[in-house]
């Protein structure tokens, strides 16, 4: 497989043509090498418009649906971001290739592990990874733009208490299997704008807690 020419198709023929637009985000996906980020057993599909499958029931979302998370979260350069959900980091790699500083929490230590060793491989230098279950805890401060890779069952107004005013975040919320992805603006000190982007039917966000009391 010409690596470089599947990367070049998977741009243009699966990102842009779902509404991806924003060159920023495009020249980040054409950068990075997904086949150095998927399983050694998937490298021939790498470049495929589907979920790869990962351990612990989780996946490699669709580059499509990648693609239109990042163009919504509107990155810019001096961005600190944070990313729930890290599985190999190549979502992670492509979100620090457009901000100041990324910060990205999975729960499986194997998931952080392996991740850290994909980013020095493309050698991302601007990543945080740390493991921590997002349903009980989030790292300590506030961020522009959140990315959420794993569904949950209902908004968590503690996503939305991390982003600083004018933050942007991307979850996916509901129930197989029309769930919606979200994009939610913090405009302001208690102003929050809420805007559904597409239906989509991603794996849910595993935690350690069985519920959570916290409702947006």
């Amino acid at each position: 497989m010409n690596t470089d020419s599947a990367r070049r198709q998977m741009v243009e023929q699966q990102i842009r043509p779902w509404a991806v637009s924003d060159a920023n985000v495009l020249r980040a996906f054409d950068y990075v090498p997904r086949d150095l980020f998927v399983p050694a057993n998937c490298t021939n599909v790498a470049y495929a418009d589907a979920e790869i499958p990962l351990p612990h029931g989780q996946c490699m979302l669709r580059p499509s649906i990648e693609g239109r998370m990042v163009q919504s979260l509107e990155i810019q350069p001096y961005d600190y971001v944070l990313e729930i959900g890290t599985g190999t980091g190549y979502l992670t790699a492509c979100l620090a290739r457009n901000a100041g500083h990324v910060v990205s929490i999975d729960l499986f230590e194997d998931f952080t592990a392996r991740a850290l060793t994909n980013l020095a491989s493309v050698e991302v230098d601007n990543v945080t990874i740390r493991c921590m279950d997002a349903m009980n805890e989030l790292p300590t401060g506030q961020f522009d733009a959140i990315a959420v890779s794993g569904s949950i069952d209902r908004l968590d107004d503690r996503f939305v208490s991390a982003l600083k005013p004018g933050g942007r975040l991307f979850v996916v919320v509901g129930e197989s299997p029309a769930k919606s992805a979200l994009l939610v603006k913090r405009a302001a000190v208690g102003v929050i704008e809420i805007r559904e982007l597409f239906e989509t039917d991603i794996p849910a966000l595993i935690t350690t807690k069985k519920s959570t009391d916290f409702r947006f």
